[in-house]
């Protein structure tokens, strides 16, 4: 693919770009990889705003502090050296085509693969479908809304269910896009 060009094929976005870095076009990345300077791995980037990426490369980039910053090229193939270039793309998503993930080993899973999978209790008690996942420091955590349950505003129930393999979650199935949990409808 050409600069410019928008993948033709499902993106998966691994971070974002939260703020500059000094006056010489560098950008702070927040990345979801994991560890996160893995997203530095990828040779192309679409870097835009959804509906709207452009093809981008990280021309350089490193960890700072906790984070990360890169300077990266813009669509037409230069390097944004410019602050106010790089203030511009504040917000952005930055994405990779699917095919340039490497394939799960073991038992690991994507996030993105279980967004959609209908989570059931052990009992066969459907508890919902995921919405999203989290972290709260401690583990994952899947976001299931419950379609039938209704919480007091009336709303679909979120439930927030820890993705602990073993004493939480049973089993995972990405080919029939079902999750097995010890957890119960009422809990």
């Amino acid at each position: 693919m050409s600069a410019g060009d928008v993948a033709s094929e499902p993106l998966v976005t691994l971070g974002r770009i939260a703020g500059v870095y000094g006056i010489k076009g560098w950008v702070k990345i927040i990345s979801s990889t994991r560890p996160i300077d893995a997203i530095l791995d990828y040779d192309e980037w679409y870097v835009g705003f959804p509906g709207a990426a452009k093809v981008a490369t990280a021309f350089q980039g490193k960890t700072h502090g906790a984070g990360l910053v890169a300077q990266i090229h813009n669509a037409k193939g230069g390097v944004i050296a410019d602050r106010d270039e790089a203030a511009r793309m504040v917000g952005a998503e930055i994405a990779v085509p699917r095919s340039a993930m490497p394939p799960p080993e073991g038992d690991e899973v994507y996030w993105f693969d279980l967004v959609g999978m209908v989570v059931r209790s052990t009992e066969g008690v459907e508890l919902g479908a995921v919405t999203g996942l989290t972290n709260n420091g401690a583990q994952d955590i899947l976001v299931v809304r419950d379609p039938v349950a209704m919480d007091e505003d009336g709303k679909p129930l979120q439930r927030l269910i820890p993705f602990v393999r073993g004493p939480i979650i049973e089993s995972v199935n990405l080919e029939t896009k079902q999750i097995v949990t010890h957890w119960q409808a009422d809990w």
